[in-house]
């Protein structure tokens, strides 16, 4: 990018501090948000999650923010949305009519199903940059909301001259795997023992064996692409046995256990360090104990470079390497919650120093060997973008009405009731297959599988255009407490399960295992 374009870029998120106030002010603010759903990752790694092309509906949630008379929602797909899916989540807009709502809505989308991210698709189609444009009206009142921001992103943002809501590209190398290690180092925040910056097998080798000359007795190491997400990119990799003490047979018998490397998703050795020549990566060690957590804490820098805390979260993980990314309970458990709180602030307060300003999200483990011990924190990575856990999240925000309270990081409704939830993007079954949204959305009403107003608790869908293609859907259970959220997901799978012909009603246990419904 051009001088004058970076210029240009830094005066237009300078006005995003501006919009913030307004729209968080008490007082009418006309506004529009433009929401482009795109997922701008490398394509080999998202061609790795089955039923991507409708990840762009995840963020339909953001349509809640037309609960506010006097916000504009732009939303932009690649392919249509189906009428029943959007009236779906207008439902949900308690006291507003939904023909004021929709007064208030645009839906686009660029007719192009190809595997490339939708700001691509976008910025290839002038005339429909101009009709964004048109529906926005005065710039001085509209932002850009992303699922990630690239430099595909900030390119729009300088095409409709307004400001994104998300971290500068340039900035986006702090949240690599080798940039997150560099971060925490700086913070102060323990992290597992490893290298960054790792980018061919040489230096891989290398590595893996300084690894074991510094923890001797190390029988597993995980390699992770500086760019991949959910897991998708990390290789496990098992040391031989017994492994020579000489440096030059160490390094041989490494370099011939690469050819077995195991992986979460569909993946091979060969593809796998091909990648790695090309992004980069880390080598870790893979950090064991007798019991092992991965909690993540999702905070956000605001224009004004407050760090907040946004929620706390227990990832449920998954896939042959249980290191892929299957769904979540809010909130995290409170033994360690405040715990992971604190290491997330510093980490926080070192990407402020760098400018950053956004969301964005830290994954720890958090082990111990006895249920006497302390828990001990360790820092993964970090997530310059939103992720799994922030449509629940923000859902949960918008329905409720509820605060965040940074001590217990707990979710208060205005009554003072604490909320829990479990949320997954893949509940999923071939039985579900060929359920058209006006099926899905039937089933729902006959069986009032709901968000109730009343209680403040119920069940929520998304990504239902998925259903019909590959029998998978999203879904966050709302309770009271986190046994009455992880009911209501028994109650709602049995339904759907009895509805298509499924079986026997599906059961939690340990990982999320759903009896024949895949968590993937």
């Amino acid at each position: 990018m051009s001088n004058s374009e970076t210029a240009a870029f830094r005066r237009l998120q300078a006005r995003l501090a501006t919009i913030w106030r307004a729209v968080e002010s008490q007082k009418p603010f006309e506004h529009t948000s433009l929401v482009v759903p795109s997922l701008s990752f490398d394509p080999e790694e998202l061609a790795k999650i089955t039923g991507v092309p409708f990840y762009e509906e995840r963020l339909l949630f953001s349509l809640m923010r037309l609960r506010d008379p006097h916000a504009r929602c732009l939303y932009v797909t690649s392919q249509p949305v189906h009428p029943e899916i959007v009236d779906y989540y207008l439902q949900l807009l308690v006291g507003v009519p939904s023909r004021h709502a929709k007064s208030r809505l645009e839906l686009l989308c660029t007719y192009d199903a190809s595997p490339r991210p939708l700001t691509e698709k976008i910025l290839e189609r002038p005339r429909l940059v101009e009709r964004i444009r048109r529906f926005l009206g005065d710039p001085a009142q509209a932002y850009l909301t992303c699922f990630n921001a690239t430099e595909l992103e900030r390119r729009l943002a300088l095409t409709l001259n307004i400001p994104l809501n998300g971290v500068d590209p340039d900035l986006l190398w702090l949240g690599t795997k080798s940039g997150s290690r560099k971060v925490f180092a700086a913070a102060g925040v323990d992290h597992p023992p490893g290298f960054e910056d790792v980018s061919d097998e040489r230096q891989l080798v290398a590595a893996l064996a300084a690894l074991a000359q510094r923890q001797p007795g190390i029988r597993k190491a995980v390699i992770k692409l500086d760019e991949s997400f959910a897991g998708a990119g990390n290789a496990l990799f098992r040391y031989p046995d017994p492994l020579p003490d000489d440096d030059g047979p160490r390094k041989t018998a490494i370099h011939a256990a690469l050819a077995d490397l195991a992986f979460s998703a569909d993946e091979t050795s060969d593809a796998f360090l091909r990648k790695l020549r090309v992004m980069g990566g880390i080598v870790e060690a893979f950090v064991e104990a007798r019991e092992v957590r991965s909690p993540s804490v999702q905070m956000r820098i605001s224009p004004a470079g407050d760090v907040e805390l946004v929620s706390t979260h227990d990832q449920v993980l998954g896939g042959a390497t249980g290191q892929s990314y299957a769904g979540c309970r809010f909130p995290a458990d409170p033994s360690y919650r405040r715990l992971i709180q604190d290491a997330a602030m510093k980490i926080g307060q070192v990407l402020r120093d760098h400018g950053v300003i956004s969301r964005f999200a830290v994954d720890f483990l958090t082990l111990r060997d006895r249920p006497t011990d302390p828990w001990r924190v360790q820092a993964i990575e970090i997530n310059l973008r939103m992720g799994g856990t922030t449509p629940p999240f923000l859902a949960l925000q918008f329905l409720t009405g509820g605060r965040i309270d940074p001590q217990s990081g707990e979710l208060r409704t205005e009554r003072g009731i604490p909320k829990f939830y479990y949320a997954t993007d893949s509940l999923r079954s071939p039985a579900y297959r060929g359920l058209l949204p006006e099926d899905f959305i039937d089933i729902l009403a006959r069986y009032r599988v709901c968000f109730l107003p009343t209680t403040e608790t119920g069940v929520l869908f998304h990504m239902i255009g998925a259903l019909s293609e590959y029998g998978k859907v999203g879904v966050t259970c709302i309770g009271d407490s986190r046994e009455e959220a992880d009911e209501l997901l028994r109650r709602t799978t049995a339904v759907l399960d009895r509805e298509t012909g499924g079986g026997a009603p599906a059961t939690i246990s340990g990982m999320f295992e759903l009896g024949h419904v895949q968590m993937e």
